[in-house]
């Protein structure tokens, strides 16, 4: 697999993505679904958000290498949040190191929605390649 990513503008080095990813000679996509903060026996978590992006960060990480597919090579990251202001002052510090953890370099939407299921206040939507 080959991955290219594009970022024309010099603002997008601060933006924890880029904007643009080209795969070319690729084995495979996974297209997961919006992971979230659900325990192994489906009951969604009512804490805070940041302790629900710790969770719906293992649960993207497990999904994906279960899958037979690595983190590092997620090219599309989409995150929900029903606020996108606490998602920037308490999320980043987990969210940031996740990225880097891996060397992710992804191509991203970050969209507040009105809610969630249940209790949940963020979503991730990934986009692997192999």
């Amino acid at each position: 697999m080959q991955k290219t990513t594009f970022d024309p503008w010099a603002w997008g080095k601060n933006t924890n993505s880029v904007q643009a990813v080209e795969v070319k000679h690729s084995e495979g996509t996974l297209y997961c679904s919006g992971q979230v903060a659900i325990d192994a026996n489906g009951v969604p978590s009512a804490a805070d958000m940041r302790s629900q992006l710790i969770q719906t960060i293992a649960n993207l990480e497990q999904l994906i290498g279960e899958s037979g597919y690595e983190c590092k090579n997620i090219v599309r990251l989409n995150v929900y949040t029903t606020n996108t202001n606490e998602f920037f002052t308490s999320c980043m510090d987990v969210y940031v190191p996740f990225l880097m953890k891996h060397g992710i370099q992804q191509a991203t939407t970050l969209l507040e929605v009105k809610g969630l299921f249940a209790t949940l206040t963020v979503e991730l939507e990934a986009t692997v390649v192999k």
